[in-house]
């Protein structure tokens, strides 16, 4: 199942709170979870927090699932995204700004199962590997040593390591290599983690197996369009 992200910013003039509301209740409803082969569809929107300083990166990311690469191919060619989707980015999207992974996703934390409510709030921590790591070290250490790290930070209720996928390399270097989710049951509970020493013992790790210039934390709140459950 390739597991997509894509962070995504508001076109100029419109505010966090207007970019949030239409990509919700207008373009996801109305235009992308109508792609035939999109089999789940998530929209995490942007939590401000109050030592988040600086305009952020991103202000949301869609989370799309799709069966395969063939599904995927198909879905660029519908109707439903080219006079749908497509069409309708320039309504509230910098485009331009726009980042996509396609990814693996693996279950760190399992935590309650999708079907049941979930925490409150999510972080999504993007990461590239430092300079003269393989991928492949990069995913060993990721998985084996820094995993448990992030899994022990209090208050994680489920905790997954996205991927680049392996296809993309082909092609050409992509921006990021991975995508870490991390669930909270609320912003309080999240911004007491974050002064643990837990949190800190895990972002010292990054120094190990990450370019530390091209991390990137966004806390979102994630609403469901198609899901949890495949259709």
């Amino acid at each position: 199942m390739i597991h997509q992200l894509i962070f995504a910013a508001p076109k100029p003039g419109m505010t966090e709170e207007e970019f949030h509301r239409y990509w919700v209740e207008e373009h996801a409803v109305r235009y992308a979870s109508r792609i035939p082969q999109i089999k789940r569809y998530a929209v995490d929107t942007r939590v401000a927090l109050p030592e988040d300083d600086g305009e952020p990166l991103w202000n949301g990311v869609a989370e799309i699932w799709l069966e395969n690469e063939e599904e995927q191919l198909a879905s660029l060619q519908t109707p439903e995204f080219l006079q749908g989707a497509r069409l309708d980015e320039p309504n509230w999207a910098a485009f331009w700004r726009s980042v996509v992974l396609d990814t693996d996703t693996e279950v760190v934390v399992q935590g309650r199962p999708e079907n049941e409510p979930q925490p409150g709030v999510k972080v999504i921590v993007l990461g590239k590997r430092r300079e003269g790591m393989s991928r492949d070290a990069f995913r060993r250490y990721s998985r084996g040593t820094h995993a448990p790290l992030a899994a022990a930070i209090p208050g994680v209720r489920r905790y997954h390591q996205s991927f680049t996928r392996d296809s993309w390399y082909g092609i050409s270097e992509p921006p990021f290599d991975v995508a870490y989710h991390l669930w909270f049951d609320s912003t309080d509970t999240l911004r007491a983690a974050r002064r643990s020493a837990e949190q800190t013992r895990a972002e010292a790790d990054y120094k190990n197996f990450l370019d530390e210039r091209y991390v990137h934390t966004l806390p979102v709140r994630q609403h469901w369009v198609i899901g949890p459950e495949a259709r």
